[in-house]
Parts: structure tokens; sequence; C-alpha cells
């Protein structure tokens, strides 16, 4: 059975991505805590030794750090066949979902949320722009949702995962009230969350959690 390690912080949706996944798959791993909020990530010695690229999360399987989200994701279904495509359609669906999320919904809404509640001062400008783009793509995910149970269809896959990591942090972060706003996409977040084995990000990912400046 492979040791993995996790380099992580708590609020960050795509550590969670991993952690819930290697969870799901019923796999265990050993959380490494990182200063985020204190820069570690950018300094000289953290991209020498941990991660040329300068960012979380990292995912040490048997020693071999492994870094980016996504490629991670489908190598850990592919590992232990679950929350993968089974058709050439499925697959086409599975990446077509992934890609988004990663280059729009995970892109700007982890920069929304961070600038909005984990930065003292964000610029309201900045702030309304990342927001009227997040308003667009939650847009798009809820009338997705409103015809399918999940991103390919019927069965839960890693574009799930992946989507659904940053807007299941408490509504006081991201500023939305899902259930509201968007009821798709709150119905969604519920199935997500009744997978067996399921916990959310801050029970996973324990550890010294950044100031929270939203008010």
């Amino acid at each position: 059975m492979p040791k993995y390690r996790l380099h992580y912080f708590p609020e960050s949706g795509n550590s969670y991505k991993l952690a819930l996944m290697l969870t799901l798959c019923g796999q265990t791993f050993e959380g490494v805590w990182t200063d985020f909020g204190g820069g570690v990530t950018r300094t000289e010695q953290w991209r020498r030794d941990v991660n040329p690229m300068g960012e979380i999360p990292v995912l040490e399987v048997d020693g071999k750090k492994l870094t980016q989200t996504a490629p991670i994701l489908l190598q850990l279904a592919e590992q232990y066949g679950k929350f993968g495509d089974e058709t050439a359609e499925e697959k086409f669906e599975l990446l077509r979902w992934l890609f988004w999320d990663n280059h729009k919904l995970t892109g700007y809404m982890a920069t929304y949320r961070f600038m909005r509640t984990f930065t003292p001062s964000g610029d309201p400008q900045v702030l309304k722009f990342l927001r009227w783009r997040v308003d667009d793509f939650l847009r798009i995910l809820e009338q997705h949702l409103q015809q399918n149970a999940f991103a390919i269809g019927a069965r839960p896959s890693v574009a799930d995962i992946s989507m659904m990591a940053y807007l299941h942090y408490p509504a006081d972060e991201h500023g939305y009230d899902f259930a509201t706003s968007h009821p798709a996409i709150a119905a969604w977040l519920a199935r997500i969350a009744a997978l067996p084995g399921w916990k959310p990000a801050y029970e996973l990912l324990p550890g010294k959690r950044l100031t929270h400046y939203a008010k």
C-alpha cells in the first residue's frame, strides 16, 4: 500500500480535493501543515525542497513528490478504480468539467474568497470584478446541475470533487448562501456530502488557520 504525505494548509480547496479523494478511496495520509500565510511557499528553500512551482498542495507518494491537483486526481481515480469514467463519452465530459473548473470556477472562486476573507483590505473594484466572474460560473454550474445529478451524469467523478471543494467551505468565507441563491448546487453539495466517508476540509485538514477578516 502506498504511503501518502500531503503538504497542505486548511483553507486550500486544492489540498482538500486530494485529502477527500484519498479518504473516499479508503486511503490514509500523513498531513504536513504548511505556513502558507507566513509565506513559506515563496521561499527559495521550500521551492527547492518541496515544489519548484511554489504551490500547495504537494502529494508525496512513497517519497516521490507530485504536484498539480487535477492530474493527481486523475491518477488516483485510475489507480483505485473510483470516481473515473467508464466510456469515451464520460471521459470527455469528465475532462471537460475538470479543466473548466481549474480554469474558471476554482481559479476565480479561490482568488475571490482569499481576497474577500483572508486579506485585511481587498481592493473593492477587484472584488467586484471577481464576484461578477464567479456569479457567471456559478450560473453555468447551476444550470448544468438542474439537469444532472453530477458533472458527468448519474455518478460522481473527480470533476465533482474538484468543483465542490471551494464551494463547500462556510458561507461566511465565500459569501454565498447556495440554498437560496443556487438550489441545484446546494442539492449537489448535499449529495456529495452523503458519500460514504465524506468529511469537510477543516476536519480532514487540521492546523493553524488563516486570520479571518470578512465581516
